[in-house]
């Protein structure tokens, strides 16, 4: 059969619904929050306040986000019964996957998972923002030998993961930047996982389910994963003098090379930009430099040599690096922020549903006909 004239690989550039929540101007470099630029919120905003906007799709006051953030705080103890399944688990699973095992356990504990209606989803979905993060500080521990840090209420939220990571409270820079950083994270369109999430709960199942499916396509190394392959390939490059040369022999061999280029940015990604002045900065302030200085060298050889800008995810590496974040935790640490747009695309496709069902271009044969099975031959029978 022809191919259709409306289909496109990969559905590039196909418009899928409409949505108040995220604009990306992909010729200008722009990534915009229900109006606000990215630029302009990782300056003046923080993490709290952006889930705000995503869900309400305005900026609130100074009362309602206390009121907001308070909720936030009361939601961060997971059930010790959700802990003490993932100290069971094989401590060689990747923390994607024991992120995805726990978000589905989590919902199974909330007595209000079920629960329907515009507060419901809003509170199941303020309290997936709270406990992923708190999930995937849990796993980084036990993984490791440690016993879980409880979380606590007096801190923000990025401050308060670096606590339960750690062990050890923050310095007020670090908590700057890795609350930047979830902001930088937080949406971006119909990307796989907020479409995952959004076709799931499309069905109308419940928000840990749709999260979940969102999770799985995160983990991905062409989505969320592709963070972490930056920093392997730079262990691997080992010292900056030879990040050059590396770069153009995988050029070369036609390998891809992680964290450039981008489906809908035509220039260099909005948030490397950001990430960029405060990954360096970061470098300086802890003696971890080199990552960020090889990151660079990158960077520059494959602009030069190929004329690719650079996505979200190759200063990514860098920065989480310098505040002693094992390299295989980046991705949940994306989902730790992305979780606030999965469930703010959630909240709007409940909010005027409609189940996802596109069509597929059949390309196969017609008319076949059914031959008994005693009467095929393999050639037949293919």
């Amino acid at each position: 059969m022809a191919a259709s004239p409306t289909y496109k690989a990969g559905l590039e550039d196909v418009v899928a619904g409409t949505s108040d929540i995220c604009f990306i101007d992909g010729r200008e470099g722009r990534l915009v929050y229900c109006g606000y630029d990215i630029t302009d919120l990782a300056k003046h905003s923080t993490f709290e306040e952006t889930v705000y906007l995503l869900y309400h799709k305005r900026l609130p006051t100074k009362e309602e986000l206390a009121q907001f953030d308070a909720q936030l705080r009361s939601h961060r103890a997971v059930p010790a019964e959700v802990l003490e399944i993932l100290k069971r688990l094989p401590k060689t699973t990747h923390p994607m996957a024991a992120l995805r095992t726990g978000v589905s356990l989590l919902g199974n504990f909330d007595p209000s998972s079920e629960k329907t209606g515009r507060d419901a989803y809003v509170d199941t979905s303020l309290r997936l923002v709270s406990q992923v993060a708190t999930v995937a500080c849990a796993w980084e521990r036990i993984r490791t030998g440690k016993e879980p840090v409880a979380p606590r209420t007096d801190l923000s939220h990025a401050a308060n993961f670096l606590y339960m990571l750690h062990g050890t409270e923050p310095d007020q820079f670090s908590a700057h930047v890795f609350d930047v950083a979830l902001i930088l994270h937080a949406d971006h369109e119909l990307n796989a996982s907020t479409f995952s999430g959004r076709v799931t709960i499309a069905t109308l199942t419940d928000i840990y389910s749709a999260v979940t499916a969102a999770i799985g396509a995160l983990k991905g190394p062409l989505h969320g994963g592709a963070n972490e392959h930056v920093m392997k390939m730079e262990q691997e490059i080992g010292e900056i003098e030879k990040a050059e040369e590396w770069i153009k022999d995988a050029l070369a061999q036609k390998k891809k090379v992680m964290g450039f280029g981008h489906r809908v940015y035509r220039t260099k990604d909005p948030r490397a930009y950001i990430l960029e002045d405060l990954a360096g900065e970061l470098g300086r302030r802890t003696g971890i430099s080199k990552w960020f200085e090889m990151t660079r060298v990158i960077e520059q050889t494959v602009l030069r040599e190929k004329g690719l800008y650079p996505n979200v995810d190759l200063y990514s590496g860098a920065t989480y690096t310098a505040m002693g974040i094992a390299t295989d935790l980046f991705t949940p640490i994306f989902a730790v922020s992305r979780i606030s747009g999965w469930t703010a695309h959630i909240l709007e496709q409940l909010a005027n549903n409609r189940i996802i069902r596109p069509r597929a271009d059949y390309t196969g044969p017609e008319k076949l006909e059914y031959v008994p099975i005693e009467a095929r031959t393999a050639e037949v029978a293919g």
